[in-house]
């Protein structure tokens, strides 16, 4: 059974330095506007899933809504709202909320601050259940039931499965850096080989080193080692290990997406330097997505972590340009 709770309000946070002028525009000197940050708890079964939302506290309803789904290292808040000491405008979500939307991601089982340590690997399918179990509380908060939705690396995939089985749910969706079989793919490639240990252990250790290799992987020239650092430092207060289960889905049982059946708009976003998939498979499927209304956006000079690199606002851009895109035959 799954249910919501109510929601519980954390402290207003200060939303950076300076106000971003348009989608991919650097940070300009005016005050930025300030960001709402609230905390939600949805209940499935057993298991408590930690939801997150920001947005400018400016008065304005009936803003867009934008979802985010993180992958398999590293919890909601550290993939989209991470705040990087000395390194200022890190966070996905502030950068969105000021843009004017309603911004909202979640920790799934076994990751940030949800329940962890359930005994489960928390896989693919046990992440579609936690976005089952957060669409109530979004819906309720925002009088909205389709909304936008993001996903990264095996966040795309979650977002992918959840897309086919709930169509009425979703707006227009956006897979980055997504793997649909994996095939030749150097990352997925060692995770078969790697097969056997995930599916005796439930849980992979993480350190800092752990983190900073999943930055350093495909370019280390794309990203700042201090976005690793604090990465690992917000994850280390809640936990020093990340479920198995997504990298044992990645490695044995792809594809988890039918393409055929997503009836949305969906962008697809690939880095230049991505081991999690070919840029073949891609493109196959791509072509296989049933609605005209798609984009297939490379972005020269990233990596896996395009959202949390040095060439972040222009993965952003693309984001935005993507949700706001007029209708057809729209004046």
């Amino acid at each position: 059974m799954i249910r919501a709770t109510l929601p519980r309000r954390s402290l207003l946070k200060a939303a950076g330095l300076a106000a971003i002028a348009g989608a991919a525009a650097s940070p300009a000197a005016a005050q930025a506007p300030t960001v709402v940050g609230t905390e939600y708890w949805a209940q499935k079964g057993d298991v408590k899933l930690f939801i997150w939302r920001k947005r400018v506290n400016d008065g304005v309803s009936g803003k867009p809504v934008m979802f985010f789904v993180h992958g398999s290292s590293f919890s909601g808040l550290a993939g989209y709202d991470l705040q990087v000491p000395g390194h200022p405008d890190y966070s996905a979500m502030d950068h969105f909320a000021r843009l004017g939307y309603d911004v909202w991601t979640m920790d799934h089982e076994n990751y940030g601050r949800s329940s962890r340590n359930t005994g489960t690997n928390s896989g693919i399918l046990s992440g579609v259940a936690d976005l089952e179990a957060a669409m109530p509380i979004v819906e309720r908060e925002t009088g909205r039931s389709r909304i936008f939705m993001r996903g990264q690396s095996s966040g795309a995939i979650r977002l992918g499965v959840f897309a086919m089985k709930h169509p009425e749910r979703v707006e227009k969706i956006i897979l980055d850096a997504f793997t649909w079989t994996g095939e030749g793919a150097p990352e997925i490639m060692r995770r078969r080989a790697a097969a056997d240990t995930y599916r005796k252990q439930f849980y992979r250790p993480m350190n800092r080193q752990s983190f900073m290799n999943i930055f350093s992987r495909d370019d280390p020239s794309t990203f700042e080692p201090a976005v690793a650092m604090a990465m690992a430092d917000y994850e280390a207060k809640l936990g020093d290990n990340a479920p198995s289960g997504t990298y044992l889905d990645m490695a044995v049982n792809m594809p988890m997406v039918d393409p055929a059946k997503i009836a949305c708009p969906v962008m697809m976003i690939r880095a230049e330097h991505d081991g999690n998939s070919t840029e073949g498979e891609l493109i196959e499927f791509f072509a296989k997505l049933p609605n005209k209304e798609k984009q297939f956006v490379m972005l020269k000079g990233s990596a896996h972590l395009a959202m949390l690199g040095k060439g972040r606002r222009r993965s952003w851009h693309v984001t935005h340009a993507f949700y706001s895109l007029p209708a057809p035959g729209e004046a």
